[in-house]
């Protein structure tokens, strides 16, 4: 029963829209109809500028490391489906007519969790994604391809350090989820019209 709620719990916290409650307090925005729509820490950032899009990133990621905290002190056998969870809450809110983002900056969280609560392997599953999402960033101006490539790299290297197989898993099956999420970015990839920054040299 204990696990039942903590999954229910996380999902509803996944689905807070951070990025549209925000824009609507902060802005007097709504983000949904601006930039790609999306509700997530990319459009706020385009939406809304740089500031907005970097706290809604933290906020975002701090919603699937909360997740698996509480998760871990509660039931600890829960901590990875309370942050697969929320990042599904955070890809359909309840909130927000189960239209949200993308799940990055929630799997970031995630990966953060798995460090703090689950299997201590700092560089491998936190340091280096994060390291290789700026490197990926740098050579392809694109935050989608970052995104999905950085993450990739979280899945190989947990196969190579986790004794945990369920751990290795769930990344893997989180790393499929964004994938997806980013399928119209793939698209646009393939005919050239991704969007591209412009503030990395």
């Amino acid at each position: 029963m204990k696990v039942v709620l903590l999954v229910i719990c996380s999902y509803l916290f996944g689905s807070i829209p951070w990025a549209l409650v925000i824009g609507k307090l902060f802005y007097h925005k709504d983000i949904r109809e601006e930039g790609s729509g999306n509700l997530g820490a990319t459009n706020a950032g385009r939406v809304l500028g740089k500031k907005a899009g970097v706290i809604v990133t933290v906020l975002d990621a701090l919603k699937s490391f909360l997740s698996m905290m509480v998760a871990h002190y509660i039931a600890p056998e829960a901590s990875l489906l309370a942050g697969l969870a929320c990042c599904i809450g955070h890809c359909f809110p309840l909130f927000a007519n189960f239209k949200g983002g993308k799940a990055v900056a929630t799997t970031y969280g995630f990966l953060l969790g798995v460090v703090v609560f689950l299997n201590g392997h700092w560089f491998a599953q936190f340091i280096l994604p994060i390291l290789c999402f700026f490197v990926f960033l740098y050579m392809s101006k694109m935050v989608s391809v970052a995104s999905i490539l950085s993450i990739f790299v979280a899945v190989i290297a947990g196969f190579f350090v986790n004794t945990d197989l369920k751990i290795s898993l769930a990344t893997l099956l989180l790393w499929l989820f964004v994938t997806y999420r980013h399928k119209e970015n793939i698209n646009r990839i393939k005919q050239g019209k991704e969007n591209k920054i412009t503030w990395m040299g």
